[in-house]
């Protein structure tokens, strides 16, 4: 009978090891309860930081931060933050709330967040940076590659359909294969070699026929970043970190489990929390999560001042060629030369959007992040050379809950600079 029960505990405790991952990722998407921590109050007041790069723009600095400040009491976020360049350079940056409220640590411009999917401008931006160096072309299959070889479907796959996730490659939860499933959904395997992270899905069912239709699929910008890797023939990340963060002066942009083996990287990373309810004052922190098998698509972190660093680089011919950036702000076309549903262009989404009175629709290219305990925002306004980056460390129940004040944002400094550039012209009858 002892050794039954002691069976059965075995038994029990394996279980509960392989299930609760999968328990804990449906608490993401809030059908189950988070388990661990207990709650605690989001306070209603927070200390801000802001710090203005350019004297042109103090008043604005000062209304940005009671905007963001207004803005995270009002989604129950405990800290937020957000930089702005215009004219090609960093303008302002600020922070309201706390980074880690237990601790009673404040959030500042320093603050480093999960930036989810945002990660796929800054694979968009090696992309461009390797097209230009004809280290690859964005038509030849991928079956050029040792990965592209991986699974027979692959063959006729090209970086294009892969960045604009019109590849017929599965989103997490629509891979057929079990172990890669189960892998994406426990978050707890570390992955160094992008192209290892491959073999999660490497046997999955294609969705559709390569540039038949679109389907949005993290997995798909994996599969790139270790085409990537193997035309470069050097590790994803460090070409990552030779072709985009350097020459932008990303200098706190990294994978997160780069800073379990480097504490002055793990310094200003944020505790990321999760809500009881989408409109409560109650969090508890996230889980301890490993997102190393999504890297290029979902897997960075960084800060909102980096981000625009991404925003204005990419919008600069001295970092990607003007042909270069043209081709990847365009949306792309399916096979039947239809433009795809979402308008989804190269690692980037693009539209007009409507700034308001006095500035008018503009073109703006942007993606954004949710991540565990995280959202990210990064929008540029290439007329003006300007980007707008937001972040926060929780989850609001619709994103543009969260990044809807970078319009506000955006609108403030902008009206601003125009404002300026119109003085400017009648004081010299220009």
């Amino acid at each position: 009978m002892k050794r039954l029960l002691i069976a059965l505990a075995i038994i029990i405790a394996l279980i509960t090891y392989f299930l609760m991952p999968v328990y804990q990722f449906y608490a993401h998407r809030h059908e189950a309860p988070m388990l661990g921590a207990s709650y605690i109050h989001v306070p209603n007041s927070g200390p801000t930081d802001s710090i203005v790069f350019d004297e042109d723009f103090v008043t604005q600095g000062e209304l940005a931060v009671a905007q963001i400040e207004s803005h995270r009491r009002g989604i129950n976020s405990p800290g937020i933050s957000a930089a702005v360049a215009i004219n090609g350079k960093l303008v302002w940056a600020g922070a309201s709330g706390w980074a880690d409220i237990e601790r009673e640590v404040p959030m500042t411009t320093r603050s480093v967040f999960r930036i989810g999917s945002t990660s796929k401008a800054l694979t968009s931006a090696l992309l461009a940076r390797l097209v230009d160096k004809n280290a690859l072309t964005l038509d030849t299959p991928i079956s050029t590659y040792p990965v592209g070889q991986l699974n027979p479907k692959w063959q006729n796959i090209t970086p294009r359909q892969l960045a604009s996730h019109m590849a017929g490659i599965p989103h997490y939860g629509e891979n057929t294969e079990f172990d890669g499933l189960y892998r994406s959904i426990s978050l707890n395997t570390h992955y160094t070699n992008v192209a290892d992270a491959t073999r999660l899905f490497d046997e999955s069912e294609l969705l559709f026929s390569p540039g038949e239709a679109f389907s949005y699929s993290s997995l798909g910008t994996v599969l790139l970043s270790a085409v990537m890797q193997e035309s470069t023939n050097t590790q994803f990340q460090y070409a990552m970190r030779k072709e985009v963060l350097q020459p932008l002066g990303m200098q706190h942009t990294y994978a997160q489990e780069e800073s379990n083996s480097d504490n002055s990287l793990a310094e200003n990373l944020v505790t990321f929390y999760w809500h009881k309810d989408d409109k409560g004052e109650l969090v508890k922190p996230w889980r301890d999560v490993d997102l190393s098998h999504r890297l290029a698509g979902g897997g960075f972190i960084s800060t909102s001042s980096d981000l625009v660093r991404l925003g204005i680089g990419f919008n600069s011919n001295n970092f990607v060629s003007a042909s270069t950036r043209s081709a990847f702000w365009t949306p792309q076309t399916l096979n039947d030369g239809q433009v795809n549903e979402q308008g989804y262009a190269i690692g980037w989404r693009v539209r007009e959007s409507d700034f308001g009175e006095g500035i008018g629709r503009l073109f703006q290219a942007n993606h954004g992040g949710v991540s565990r305990g995280a959202q990210s925002w990064l929008m540029v306004i290439p007329d003006y050379n300007m980007a707008v980056a937001v972040n926060i460390n929780a989850k609001t129940e619709h994103f543009w809950d969260f990044g809807s004040v970078s319009f506000d944002i955006a609108s403030l400094f902008l009206r601003h600079h125009i404002e300026s550039i119109q003085q400017a012209k009648l004081l010299t009858g220009a």
